[in-house]
C-alpha cells in the first residue's frame, strides 16, 4: 500500500460514519442537533510543505491557513482550532512560532481552543498539524467536491501558481525583480485564502474544494468525485503580473502554474446562469474570480491552450505518494 490514494481508499471501510462523506472531501460535516459543525485537519511538514530556513512565523501561519482554506470551500466560517505542537529545542524559533501563530488566528478569525505538546526528537524534521472548526450559514449546503453536474463551467479564485514559483525562487530555480520576488516568497510562506468569499458563493456552486495540490490534479480529483469529464483551458489560468515576471506566460509557464501546489484559492463548479451574482460577490469581496473550464458527461481530465488539445503533463500535481 505505497500509494496515498490507496491509503485513504483503505481508511473508507473505517470511516463510515456519513459525517465523514466518504473521505472524499477536504473536511467531515458532523450534523449536531440543529447545526452544523464542519471539521478539518492539516499537517505541515519541514521539507514537504516548508523549508528548514522559513522563519517560523511563517510555519504557523500556512499551518492555520490551509486549515481556513479548507474551512472557506465549504462555505464555513472558522469557529476555532486546536494544535499539535512539538517543543523544538531552541526557543526563540518556538516564540516566532507563537507570533506567526497569535497574528494568523487574529487575520482568519480563528481562535485557539487547545491542543497538546510534545518535545521534539532532536535532530528531526519539524511536523505540526493543526484541526480546525468551522459551522456553515443557517440553511446553506455544505459543497462537496461530488455535485458538479454537465454543463457546469468551472472557476477558480485569485491567481495560480505564485506560490509555486515562489518556492522555486527560494531553491534557486527561478528569479524575480525585488517586488515580484516578494510576492511570490509571500504567497509560498504566507497565503491568503478568502473565508468571507467562500461563504458568499457556497450556496451558488454545484461543487466546490481548494486548490491545494495542483489545480490540474484537483480538478481531476473533483471530476472523480462528481463522476463528470472536465476540460480545462490553460490561456484561462490567471496568472498575477509577479508569475509573469518571474515564470513567463507560454504553454510551459502555465503548464507550472496549473501543477505547482500550494495556491489555497477556491476551485468550483457552479451553473452558468450564476455567473452574474458570483462575479458581483468576487467584486463585494476583492478576489477576482476566472473561468477557466467546463464540464462534460464523460470521466477524466482534458486541456487545451490556444484551442488546441493539450496532453496531460506526467505529472498533474502534487502527491505524498504515487
Amino acid at each position: 500500500m505505497a500509494s496515498e490514494a490507496a491509503f485513504i481508499a483503505a481508511l473508507r471501510a473505517i470511516a463510515t460514519s456519513p459525517a465523514a462523506r466518504g473521505l472524499e472531501d477536504d473536511a467531515a460535516v458532523l450534523h449536531l442537533g440543529g447545526t452544523r459543525l464542519v471539521l478539518t485537519m492539516d499537517t505541515v511538514v519541514e521539507g514537504v510543505h516548508f523549508l528548514a530556513e522559513d522563519p517560523a512565523d511563517t510555519v504557523a501561519w500556512k499551518l492555520v491557513a490551509t486549515n481556513v482554506s479548507d474551512l472557506a470551500a465549504k462555505g464555513a466560517v472558522p469557529r476555532g482550532c486546536l494544535l499539535s505542537y512539538p517543543l523544538a529545542q531552541d526557543s526563540s524559533w518556538n516564540c516566532a512560532f507563537l507570533a506567526g501563530l497569535r497574528s494568523a488566528c487574529e487575520h482568519f478569525a480563528i481562535p485557539l481552543l487547545g491542543g497538546d505538546t510534545v518535545r521534539e526528537p532532536a535532530p528531526s524534521a519539524r511536523s505540526f498539524a493543526l484541526v480546525a472548526l468551522g459551522e456553515p450559514r443557517s440553511e446553506a449546503p455544505v459543497p462537496s467536491r461530488s455535485g458538479a453536474r454537465a454543463g457546469d463551467d468551472l472557476w477558480v479564485s485569485g491567481s495560480i501558481g505564485d506560490a509555486g514559483a515562489g518556492l522555486a525562487i527560494l531553491c534557486g530555480q527561478a528569479d524575480a525583480d525585488p517586488p515580484s520576488r516578494a510576492a511570490l516568497v509571500a504567497a509560498y510562506r504566507t497565503p491568503r485564502p478568502s473565508v468571507a468569499l467562500g461563504v458568499a458563493i457556497a450556496p451558488l456552486v454545484s461543487a466546490m474544494m481548494d486548490v491545494s495540490d495542483g489545480l490540474l490534479i484537483d480538478a481531476a480529483r473533483l471530476a472523480r468525485a462528481s463522476r463528470v469529464a472536465i476540460e480545462i483551458d490553460l490561456d484561462a489560468v490567471p496568472l498575477s503580473p509577479a508569475f509573469r515576471h518571474a515564470k513567463g506566460e507560454d504553454l510551459a509557464a502555465r503548464l507550472f502554474a496549473a501543477t505547482a501546489g500550494d495556491d489555497y484559492q477556491l476551485l468550483f463548479a457552479a451553473p452558468r446562469a450564476q455567473e452574474p451574482t458570483l462575479l458581483a460577490h468576487a467584486t463585494e469581496h476583492d478576489r477576482p474570480l476566472h473561468r477557466v473550464g467546463r464540464l462534460s458527461a464523460g470521466e477524466g481530465l482534458q486541456l487545451a491552450y490556444n484551442g488546441q488539445r493539450v496532453p496531460l503533463p506526467a505529472s498533474l500535481g502534487y502527491e505524498h505518494q504515487s
